[in-house]
């Protein structure tokens, strides 16, 4: 039995892979110099692996920005408005990832989604009639030989075909079929070359085969790998599946000639029994996924052995390996040099600590009698303790909720009356997401406070001071709905967390969510509560300031869960509904203290969202959207509840976001096409909605006439008198040059747009 994992974090142990590239962008560092330090970084990465005694290491893992966008790269699926600019691979690269402006041209960025059920995103292929498929570039191939040099061969990884062709946005009446064959060529060129390289294994990873498909999807799967595996030669091909279980085709993949097959038997509900149904190939590995790559939690060993034990009645040892659920990509990098609380808490495991407990089971499930060594021992006991502990804590808040505390009164066109009269806010209102830039005399400031360098009282004046630049900024560029601008803020859902009972909170626990932006997800260890106001000090400060409106600005309950990792005791329902009390409790003492408007956001909305439809409602939305409600429904008519969503695809559950009952929503709609417009005229949103104009992921600057031209796109579809006008998402990544010129074109395009239609 050997062990394995699908890929890990890259973004380095102190996120020096994001500023390395931050020093490209800046000019600080060449190509060369930028690849020399990704080289260091790969190698240390590599040989941590290789020294916890891992069988199958991965590479081509490692991405300057999203392993969508390498593979997209690699075959050439490269807009000609991208090879247009005359750039060189590395900055069209970038360019396709965070649009370009400069003397060379000006163009947008590719689209941004959610990867699967994940705070991840990937980079949106697109293809049209002028793509040419080929493979394109080398990384794969320069990453295998680099760390065979070094004395360790790695498995080479890449999206596969299936999944790649059902994440494209197809162009130009053009279709998956038409592009097939000259897909499957490219792979088939892909295992060529690694097979001439002396490779042994190809992983292709194809987890759009967990999600629901029909027979047209199973066939054009099975029609690809018919022709990849007949053409392999010598190379082993490992089929890697991810985020779920395979029941809609587990036994056509299994007719397959596949020499491994990877399934997930942590998100997989169905994987042991479709395996004990349907049994499984003789002589094909099963790589299984049983070590939670999603999650901060120590695996159980007891539970791990158990399910070894349940498949080698089907499988032969030799032919087993144990596996991470997923890719690492989506866990810190290590516990090590963290607070001590996180240090030396006993049921903790990040990316490096997860390789330990790989080998543990290995080993363990090799002995006669697992149970009697100290490693299955000291598992148990740190499994008992928390249990017994936390059990003497949890209480059941759903059962103590009444249908009531879900359901805001009066109805939404009565409040939206009543609002309109209060408010007086003019047509086409102008705000912001929340956020304004945080530049690094803020960060500075911030982490002098948090390290006592400072007084409470300096750093109280010093936010007052930002604050208040904010707010005169704010009212020069003539936004109407005005934010305090989340300076003493580090994240939106750390932030809260930290004045929350119930977390806790890491030094360096980072992980990736989009190129060179990483979060730190807080770590729900206990029960939720309020124990503080959280945001009152700074959003009164702002309020006195001006005699516009400010927004109360929260992070609504079901972010913070999905933003966090959450405890596995007890249910994400019960979690939510934790949090979503304590929410409730901040927002009712925002409006005691005469805020008018508040914003909730739910940018995370999506996140958990299962990937069969069947599960939506059952195990999530229903009590996703309650946890919502929970939040707003005991504030008064006058008051208007925002939220704001980002980087999903929201067509499908448009229904269930109306079913928030807020009265505003804003969303990124400026890299998706806007095609959400089409879901909310179809389904006759009655929320009022602020679709995003411009996309503030990339540095360029939307000029007035793209932005008049967005309106006037939106204008079609949404009626003047329920349309918001504001950028897709927050500020606070942004600089504050180009945030001052995108939002004074945002208002002097809303101008026109006035003068146009009026």
């Amino acid at each position: 039995m050997k062990s394995g994992i699908i890929g890990y974090p890259r973004i380095g142990e102190t996120r020096e892979l994001k500023f390395l590239i931050e020093k490209y962008f800046r000019k600080e560092i060449d190509e060369y110099a930028l690849e020399e330090g990704a080289k260091k970084l790969r190698e240390k990465q590599w040989k941590d692996i290789q020294r916890a005694g891992i069988d199958d290491i991965t590479s081509n893992d490692f991405s300057y920005y999203d392993q969508v966008l390498d593979t997209v790269f690699l075959f050439n699926m490269i807009e000609k408005r991208y090879l247009e600019l005359g750039l060189s691979n590395l900055d069209t690269y970038f360019a396709m990832a965070r649009g370009y402006q400069g003397i060379k041209g000006d163009v947008k960025a590719l689209a941004m989604k959610k990867w699967f059920n994940t705070n991840y995103h990937y980079i949106v292929p697109v293809v049209d009639e002028n793509t040419k498929l080929k493979v394109n570039d080398d990384k794969i191939f320069r990453h295998f030989k680099e760390a065979k040099r070094l004395g360790i061969k790695t498995t080479p990884t890449i999206i596969g075909p299936f999944t790649l062709i059902n994440l494209i946005d197809f162009k130009d009446s053009i279709e998956k079929t038409d592009i097939i064959d000259d897909l499957i060529a490219c792979y088939k060129e892909v295992i060529a070359n690694l097979s001439d390289l002396d490779a042994t294994w190809i992983q292709i990873e194809e987890p759009f085969l967990v999600m629901d498909l029909n027979k047209s999807d199973i066939e054009l799967f099975e029609y690809t790998y018919r022709k990849l595996l007949n053409s392999k030669g010598k190379l082993k091909i490992k089929l890697q599946t991810y985020f779920g279980d395979i029941r809609d085709c587990y036994q056509n993949i299994m007719a397959l000639d596949f020499d491994g097959i990877g399934l997930d038997f942590i998100e997989g509900k169905e994987t042991c029994h479709l395996i004990k149904k349907n049994g499984f190939p003789e002589k094909t590995f099963l790589y299984a996924g049983i070590v939670n790559g999603k999650n901060v939690w120590r695996t159980s060993y007891e539970k791990s052995i158990n399910i070894i034990r349940k498949l080698k009645a089907s499988i032969q040892e030799e032919y087993l390996v144990v596996n991470t659920s997923c890719s690492l990509l989506h866990v810190p990098y290590t516990v090590e040099d963290e607070y001590d609380v996180v240090k030396n808490h006993p049921l903790l495991a990040f990316a490096k600590e997860k390789l330990i407990e790989l080998q543990d089971i290995v080993k363990l499930c090799k002995r006669d009698d697992p149970q009697k060594d100290i490693k299955f021992a000291l598992n148990q006991q740190y499994f008992k303790k928390a249990t017994e502990l936390r059990a003497m804590k949890s209480d059941n808040l759903a059962k103590l909720l009444m249908e009531e505390d879900f359901i805001r009164k009066p109805n939404f066109k009565d409040r939206r009356d009543i609002q309109k009269k209060t408010l007086n806010l003019p047509l086409l209102p102008t705000t912001t997401i929340g956020s304004f830039p945080q530049t690094k005399e803020i960060r500075t400031m911030r982490s002098r406070y948090k390290k006592g360098k400072v007084s409470k009282a300096e750093y109280e004046l010093f936010i007052d001071n930002k604050i208040e630049s904010c707010i005169k900024l704010q009212e020069e560029l003539n936004l109407d709905v005005l934010v305090h601008g989340e300076f003493e803020r580090s994240d939106m859902v750390e932030f809260f967390g930290e004045k929350l009972a119930g977390f806790i909170f890491t030094k360096k626990a980072w992980v990736q969510s989009y190129g060179t932006r990483c979060v730190k997800p807080p770590i729900i260890c206990d029960d939720i509560k309020r124990v503080e106001p959280m945001t009152l000090r700074e959003t009164l400060y702002a309020n006195q300031l001006t005699n516009k409106p400010v927004k109360g600005m929260l992070t609504g309950p079901v972010t913070i869960l999905n933003w966090s990792f959450p405890r596995e005791d007890i249910s994400l329902e019960q979690i939510a509904y934790q949090i979503g009390m304590a929410i409730r409790e901040e927002v009712l003492d925002l409006e005691r203290h005469g805020v008018s408007i508040i914003q909730v956001d739910e940018a995370a909305l999506k996140e958990k969202l299962p990937l069969r439809r069947e599960e939506w409602g059952r195990d999530y939305l229903d009590w996703a959207i309650r946890a919502f409600r929970l939040v707003h429904s005991g504030v008064k008519p006058e008051t208007q509840i925002h939220t704001h969503m980002c980087y999903s695809e929201f067509n499908e559950i448009i229904q269930h976001i109306d079913a928030m009952d807020a009265d505003v929503i804003s969303f990124e709609a400026s890299r998706s096409s806007m095609d959400i417009l089409e879901a909310i005229e179809k389904e006759e949103f009655q929320t009022e909605v602020g679709p995003g104009i411009y996309d503030i992921h990339s540095p360029r600057v939307p000029s007035v006439s793209e932005l008049v031209s967005n309106t006037l796109k939106l204008l079609t579809k949404v009626r003047s008198e329920k349309l918001w006008i504001n950028p897709d998402c927050g500020l606070k990544t942004r600089g504050e040059r180009e945030t001052i010129e995108s939002l004074r074109n945002l208002v002097v395009a809303r101008n026109k747009v006035l003068e146009i239609r009026l």
